[in-house]
């Protein structure tokens, strides 16, 4: 009789022939098989239950076990799965879904290309920038400037305008082209502080002096998350992003807002930068469009930058696309995902409950490690460091506690010296107290003497 014991170490060897992302083969000896996954919960094939306080990788907004998505994703797929939708050709999904999604996230930004994925979206966007100025007779205009701790994605143009050294360090040379400054971490703020200064001014001036130094006359785009993911859940001051839209428009500078993880309800709005009534230029958006039940994403644009492409000759088109945009299963089911989000109330449980969980979080800061909390909506992060009189960033600590609340049965993520929560929206007040408590045992017990 072969044991689960067997099995496991069955496939775990097969799992081998897998390069899974982000492979760290310390950290892939003994992985955690999921089975299965019920409302906010995954299940293991060693038969435990996890709190998944990730959703995934920060996308499966609507919550795990959904029949209503499997049942679009089968008609449409014994209807028609898939045709190309290049120039010429189309279905009805992605026709139904762009407008949908027309006005949606802000009223500026009717239309709408659409890709596979986060990394896709964002490379749409830097080309589609470079492309604008292109047509107006600016190509010089080719600079895109991110923040530090920015994450855009892993494909070429996508890791270059991430912030994050370890990204960049294995795959280099980086794209060139691409510039970051300091971000506007008001708990943690790396620039140049000048006195009577907010860090919102600050870090808008270090966007300004860097366009200046550069020259406007070279800079395409401002690439921004609304709130900083991977980076450590950055949550800007609010008289940041106001400034930041005015800088761009004072030197010609498109804004792109990178929203793949913000959109579709995370911070306790429909998308990310409306918290500060700021709207984009450009629009990239994946994750919980679909709430990682089929991959899409896409980019979306305002009237002006799509009557460039547009008007544009048969020799000048707008020669981007991939094999997958505007996938038709992808986006039916993409466009009942929408629906369900706003039918169930899931932006307004991510604001009320979101509330919850960041109030129980603040309760940990009695911890000497727990040295600051912060979110918005269902997008939380608690900061690790060695001491509160240090402040000095201790990943290896923040690694402890991840692992001890996955043995307790709750699921989160290192980011930076953070750790992450960002559970789905369907989650309950209960499930909330849950990941508090679940936290702070695991906090409780590293803390006790052994």
């Amino acid at each position: 009789m072969v044991t689960m014991e067997q099995d496991y170490a069955a496939w775990v060897e097969q799992d081998q022939k897998q390069l899974h992302p982000l492979q760290n083969a310390a950290r892939h000896t003994n992985p955690v098989v999921v089975e299965r996954a019920e409302g906010v919960y995954l299940y293991t094939t060693d038969g435990r239950r996890i709190l998944d306080g990730m959703a995934g990788l920060w996308n499966v907004n609507i919550g795990y076990g959904n029949t209503e998505l499997p049942d679009v994703a089968r008609d449409q797929m014994l209807q028609l799965p898939f045709t190309s939708n290049f120039a010429g050709m189309s279905n009805l999904p992605s026709i139904r879904l762009a407008d949908k999604l027309s006005g949606y996230a802000y009223p500026a930004l009717k239309t709408t290309c659409f890709t596979s994925g986060g990394s896709e979206s964002n490379e749409t966007a830097f080309k589609t920038a470079r492309y604008y100025w292109r047509r107006l007779g600016k190509p010089e205009k080719i600079k895109i400037i991110a923040r530090n701790a920015a994450y855009h994605g892993i494909s070429m143009g996508a890791t270059s305008a991430t912030g994050i050294s370890r990204y960049h360090t294995p795959f280099g040379p980086l794209v060139p082209g691409f510039l970051h400054i300091p971000n506007p971490n008001p708990h943690r703020y790396e620039g140049d502080l000048r006195p009577g200064e907010t860090v919102g001014q600050a870090a808008a001036r270090a966007l300004e002096e860097a366009i200046l130094r550069e020259g406007p006359e070279t800079v395409a785009a401002f690439i921004a998350e609304p709130i900083q993911g991977v980076g450590g859940v950055i949550v800007p001051p609010d008289d940041y992003f106001p400034l930041v839209r005015a800088i761009c428009d004072k030197y010609e500078v498109l804004f792109i807002a990178d929203e793949v993880i913000t959109g579709f309800g995370r911070t306790g709005q429909m998308f990310g930068l409306t918290h500060w009534g700021v709207q984009p230029d450009i629009l990239s958006f994946a994750k919980g469009i679909t709430s990682g039940y089929i991959p899409l994403g896409g980019m979306q644009i305002t009237d002006a930058i799509k009557d460039v492409i547009w008007n544009a000759p048969d020799a000048d088109s707008w020669m981007h696309g991939f094999t997958y945009s505007g996938h038709a299963t992808a986006c039916a089911v993409g466009l009942r995902n929408v629906e369900i989000i706003e039918r169930d109330g899931l932006v307004e449980n991510s604001r009320v409950l979101g509330e919850r969980l960041l109030k129980g979080l603040e309760g940990l800061l009695e911890f000497p490690q727990v040295d600051n909390v912060r979110g918005k909506g269902l997008l939380c992060g608690v900061e690790i460091v060695k001491d509160k009189q240090s402040r000095q960033p201790d990943m290896a600590f923040g690694n402890q506690i991840a692992n001890t609340a996955m043995s307790m049965g709750l699921r989160t993520r290192v980011v930076g010296n953070a750790l992450a929560f960002s559970p789905p929206l369907t989650i309950t007040a209960a499930e909330v107290d849950t990941i508090v408590q679940t936290l702070g045992d695991a906090l409780v017990k590293l803390n006790t003497p052994q």
